[in-house]
């Protein structure tokens, strides 16, 4: 009997894949389980239109992704802090702040927790790294100036 897995097992594979089991361990675990489905033709046909949706919003992600990187990349962003007269700043400047200050500049939305950096805890300018999707990254220039 061949399954479409809807779920991922362990033993079997990962969620979308068509996999053969024993006829008794598909009709009395793996389906009333709600773990997979009977590979017909109309499951089958569902299967290829999901994962064609799939791919199409994947790509539309991927598209936002590198629009956001042209946005951002080489752009020097100016982030102000308290400091004491040799450079030493009070506290350190993190991705909080750096996400802020992008959006207030440049009027994009930028997670926080994509902004890949140690905190920075002196006056000068830095490199930082963003992660917009895994497959594309921005690099901008963080300029730390005392307030």
């Amino acid at each position: 009997m061949q399954i479409i897995l809807i779920e991922d097992v362990k033993s079997l594979g990962k969620k979308g894949t068509i996999v053969k089991v024993n006829d008794s361990y598909g009709r009395n675990y793996i389906i009333p389980k709600k773990l997979g489905l009977e590979a017909n033709a109309v499951n089958l046909n569902n299967l290829k239109l999901a994962n064609a949706n799939a791919e199409k919003i994947e790509a539309a992600k991927v598209a936002s992704a590198k629009d956001t990187k042209t946005k951002l990349d080489g752009k020097t962003i100016v982030v102000k802090i308290k400091a004491g007269k040799d450079g030493k700043t009070f506290g350190s400047i993190t991705g909080k702040e750096i996400a802020k200050a992008i959006k207030d500049d440049m009027k994009l939305d930028v997670d926080k927790k994509k902004i890949v950096m140690e905190p920075i805890k002196t006056i000068g300018e830095h490199k930082v790294v963003i992660k917009l999707h895994k497959e594309v990254s921005a690099e901008v220039t963080v300029k730390v100036e005392e307030a």
